[in-house]
Order: C-alpha cells, then sequence, then structure tokens
C-alpha cells in the first residue's frame, strides 16, 4: 500500500509528527491503539475522521519505517 497520500508531516500540525492528511490524529496514536488490541473497526469508530485505508496505511508506514531502521546483517566469512 502507498502510504505516501494518506499520511504527513507538517510542522504546523502536531509539531511535524506523522499525522492522518487532514486530521490532527497521529500515526503514533493509531499505532498505540493496534499494540494495545484494537482493531481496525474499533479505531475508526473512536477516531470517525478516519478510514479502514488510513490505519492500513499507518501499518505500511510502520512498516517501512522499521525496515529502514533495521540494521543490515553482515556477510559471513565462510571461509
Amino acid at each position: 500500500m502507498e502510504y505516501t497520500d494518506r499520511i504527513i508531516r507538517d510542522p504546523g500540525v502536531c509539531g511535524g509528527e506523522p499525522v492522518i492528511k487532514g486530521t490532527r490524529v497521529t500515526v503514533r496514536t493509531i499505532l498505540a491503539s493496534l499494540a494495545e488490541g484494537a482493531d481496525t473497526q474499533e479505531i475508526v469508530a473512536d477516531f470517525p475522521t478516519l478510514t479502514e485505508q488510513d490505519v492500513r496505511a499507518v501499518i505500511a508506514f510502520a512498516a517501512t519505517s522499521a525496515e529502514e531502521d533495521l540494521p543490515i546483517p553482515g556477510i559471513p566469512n565462510v571461509a
């Protein structure tokens, strides 16, 4: 999923923290809800300005961010 159409960083909105475009709902808030066990429908019910696709975009954003932060394993020396 392409998340860049749904997630923005704007210094004038929530201090530049990533948010769902057109809202003040932060990526961190949605991820915290998911980590606590909320499902997509519960999150959308809690934040009526969000859609199911917004929640999926947050998951894609987090996956990409984690991938960028993971260290690249070294090549094993098998000589």
